[in-house]
């Protein structure tokens, strides 16, 4: 644990303190699961004392938050990014979905924190949470729609392809590890060209 990388992570988090106390949080939420994680885990794992969380974090719910809201965030702008980007449905798309499986394969244990704790949080930060997941899906449904007017894409339903689209990428963070064969590039790259013949696009 080092402040490079809880700086790479959580470049607006300040102060380095903070940064160092959700990484170890992360580490200890994927390592324990969120219930089984106790204040005093996160404290040790970052070097401090118990009562130095506090000083922060007003709870264990309140650092998962933190984690959770900032991992969505990332992925809301890179979705946010390929849109901007790219005007065309299908590289739209592509770039949309390799950069969000790259992050998920990248940050994988992050993300597993970030999408299979969400029930741990409290009813008010989960609807922030939850918020930020419809803006992703809105985003990737309207892509979808769009390229299904045009012709570009062959889907029944763009609500159930956005979120197929999606799952496909959330799901590389179960299983993703240091030691896949792929880098977080090529596997974003493959699983792209997978998700378009999904979504029915002619060669």
């Amino acid at each position: 644990m080092t402040m490079s990388l809880s700086a790479d992570l959580w470049p607006d988090v300040q102060p380095e303190t903070a940064r160092r106390l959700m990484l170890a949080g992360v580490e200890s939420f994927a390592r324990r699961g969120y219930h089984a994680t106790t204040t005093r885990d996160i404290a040790s794992a970052a070097g401090m004392s118990p009562a130095a969380l506090y000083v922060h974090f007003p709870s264990k719910a309140a650092l998962l938050f933190a984690i959770s809201r900032s991992g969505h965030e990332q992925t809301l702008g890179l979705v946010q990014n390929a849109v901007a980007k790219v005007q065309d449905p299908v590289e739209c798309i592509r770039l949309m979905v390799a950069d969000f499986v790259a992050w998920h394969a990248r940050r994988h244990t992050i993300a597993r924190v970030v999408q299979y704790e969400l029930n741990a949080l409290p009813e008010r930060e989960l609807e922030v949470v939850t918020e930020l997941r419809r803006e992703i899906e809105r985003l990737v449904r309207e892509v979808i729609t769009q390229g299904s007017a045009t012709g570009a894409f062959t889907v029944a339903d763009p609500r159930t392809a956005a979120r197929a689209v999606l799952s496909l990428g959330v799901d590389v963070a179960r299983w993703y590890s240091e030691r896949s064969r792929q880098t977080p590039e090529a596997l974003g790259k493959e699983y792209s060209e997978l998700v378009l013949r999904m979504l029915g696009t002619r060669p």
